[in-house]
């Protein structure tokens, strides 16, 4: 007999992470969770599809790992302490060694977020994972992405690129040699989630997004939001150096500028603020509208509805 959505929950996903701002879990009708004082709630849903967001046959680990670092970067970008996260996972058949992988890399992905599984629900259908991520952050200096002003600094964290990179090696379009691809690929499937930067950002930047899907699209998102322009020097671009092995400048650029998934913050700084380590300044924020840049790539990131 096959098991039943609870038996599912209680077997697989009971007991993913802890928090002492958890009152109540998984199990009840919905979860409570304790605010800290003077703080507002933020809250982020992000959806992966397979087929989709990852290449079909994607090991079930990867995949819970990474739905949970893409939602999880969304609370980076606002400033955000985790409170806890919820899973909606949608399962063409329930397959226990599939799920036990999942639920394994679930377990990582909460450990390193401090996000832990505080309720959701399954269902039957085309593999789908929506994961759901409760934050916190002061009301007076949590970040948006609307408060760039001109004179701003336009800078951002890790490298660029390495994701797309790894997705391209991935599906068999770029060869690599073993270090490099290694490196490139675990980009693609072991992403970071900036949770500490972004808390580190507060009250000093003025604005931040994070890059999910290409920089020059998330950059334009800032900027419509902020009502500013944005200047991007490509010759600034932090790359890493698995990347510079295996591809010309042009695909270098392209990976780094239109390329998604890397989930590192784009974020602006007051011209007297200091740059937190491991950051990069790529450019300057200006008077007008819209985001220029010295190279075009051929996509300039990515669009649900647009092929």
């Amino acid at each position: 007999m096959a098991a039943t959505e609870f038996q599912l929950i209680d077997h697989f996903f009971a007991g993913i992470g802890d928090s002492s701002s958890v009152l109540l879990g998984i199990g009840d009708d919905a979860a409570a969770l304790e605010l800290p004082a003077g703080h507002v709630l933020l809250v982020s849903t992000d959806t992966v599809s397979e087929g989709v967001h990852f290449p079909r046959g994607t090991h079930a680990v990867d995949v819970a790992y990474r739905a949970v670092i893409a939602a999880a970067s969304d609370l980076a970008a606002m400033s955000a302490e985790p409170l806890g996260m919820l899973l909606a996972l949608t399962l063409a058949r329930t397959d226990s060694e599939w799920l036990a992988g999942f639920a394994t890399g679930l377990r990582e992905a909460a450990a390193i977020t401090q996000l832990p599984l505080v309720g959701g629900d399954t269902t039957q259908g085309a593999l789908t994972v929506s994961i759901t991520v409760l934050g916190s952050a002061p009301r007076a200096t949590y970040l948006t992405r609307q408060s760039a002003q001109p004179g701003d600094r336009l800078c951002v964290s890790g490298t660029l690129g390495d994701a797309a990179a790894g997705l391209s090696i991935r599906l068999g379009e770029t060869v690599a040699d073993d270090q490099s691809a290694l490196f490139l690929t675990d980009r693609f499937t072991r992403p970071s989630a900036r949770l500490a930067l972004g808390q580190l950002l507060r009250g000093h930047a003025t604005s931040a997004i994070d890059i999910s899907d290409g920089l020059l699209a998330d950059a334009g998102h800032l900027a419509r939001c902020s009502g500013v322009a944005l200047e991007v020097d490509s010759a600034a671009l932090p790359l890493s150096e698995a990347m510079q092995t295996i591809a010309d400048e042009a695909q270098q650029l392209n990976w780094a500028l239109g390329g998604g998934d890397d989930y590192e913050l784009l974020f602006t700084l007051p011209a007297d603020a200091t740059l937190p380590s491991g950051c990069t300044e790529i450019g300057r924020v200006r008077s007008g509208s819209g985001v220029f840049c010295d190279v075009m790539p051929e996509q300039t990131g990515y669009e649900h509805f647009v092929r």
